[in-house]
């Protein structure tokens, strides 16, 4: 029993390593690229983006390299269902979720194409190189058409509105020891987080995926949900719809995308028979939020968190 509570605990700190680590890597490089002279848009549009999901990135790297590609893609998949349905349901459920002011149809639609793609390929797998050099030119355009909007608002605004951990005021020795902390703490966070959760689904007797589903899932989405709770509490929607879809997009293009080239990740039977198609299923779900901006009360709240609830039952009872 000690042993197990240790596991825990180190997988825990894991987590908690990789997340303060992935925070700070986002603030030094912002705050390093923006003293250099990048455009605060550039900077947006792909180092925030890129950071924010560097603990994925890394748990999906990490996992490969220890032999648990199921990890891997378990971690991507269940990430994304957990965003849908626990990070918009239990936001709905404590406060609810205005009607969004900004128009989300064009990521939405952007984030069930990636959706899409990542599910028929997953029928051409395992997911190799050629997988993932699909998928990264998908980002690539997705992020290039982003950016030409990104540049058409900014010619309707007088200011360019600054990036997520800009700081004028942050000192050069105060950004080197955000980036060393972030580039020594994620891979170190992965390894402990990994060899833990693995060694755990071993003492549970369920697979490596399972846990990548669950466990790990549910750990990843964690800043998140606690963006989106903040979010709902003062009523600003957009953040938490956006919050939502961008990190689904990049989790299937841009992780996935970058891992397949590290190694093969097998897609177990599972996931073909259920788990791509509640994510999918969970996706579509939020369209009348999306394109008829309804209010997400607690009766969306209750809908979303049970099928959250429901679905992490038939991960476990199954042992995918």
């Amino acid at each position: 029993m000690n042993l197990i509570i240790n596991e825990f605990t180190l997988a825990a700190v894991g987590l908690v390593l990789l997340l303060f680590a992935g925070d700070a890597l986002v603030k030094g490089a912002v705050n390093l690229s923006l003293r250099m002279g990048v455009p605060a848009l550039i900077v947006s549009l792909t180092i925030v983006a890129f950071g924010t999901s560097a603990p994925e990135l890394l748990i999906s790297v990490q996992s490969i390299l220890d032999g648990q590609p199921g990890l891997a893609i378990g971690n991507v998949v269940g990430s994304n269902t957990a965003n849908v349905l626990l990070v918009l349901g239990v936001p709905a459920l404590m406060a609810g979720l205005a009607a969004s002011q900004s128009d989300t149809r064009k990521s939405y639609i952007t984030m069930l194409a990636a959706t899409i793609l990542f599910i028929v390929l997953a029928y051409f797998g395992p997911i190799t190189w050629w997988h993932g050099a699909i998928l990264l030119t998908a980002l690539a355009l997705s992020l290039l058409d982003n950016f030409r909007d990104a540049r058409g608002h900014m010619k309707s605004d007088a200011a360019e509105e600054e990036p997520e951990g800009a700081d004028p005021d942050m000192r050069g020795w105060k950004i080197a020891a955000f980036l060393i902390a972030g580039l020594i703490g994620l891979p170190l966070g992965a390894k402990l987080l990994v060899d833990n959760a693995v060694i755990i689904a071993t003492d549970f007797g369920v697979s490596a995926t399972v846990i990548g589903l669950t466990l790990v899932a549910i750990g990843t989405s964690l800043p998140e949900l606690a963006t989106t709770v903040m979010a709902a509490f003062r009523n600003k929607a957009d953040v938490a719809l956006g919050n939502v879809i961008g990190s689904n997009m990049f989790n299937l293009l841009a992780i996935i995308g970058i891992a397949s080239f590290v190694g093969p990740m097998p897609v177990p039977a599972a996931f073909l028979t259920l788990d791509l198609w509640v994510m999918l299923g969970a996706s579509i779900l939020i369209a009348p939020v999306v394109f008829r901006n309804q209010r997400m009360g607690y009766r969306w709240g209750i809908g979303l968190t049970l099928a959250y609830v429901v679905y992490l039952y038939l991960v476990l009872t199954n042992g995918a």
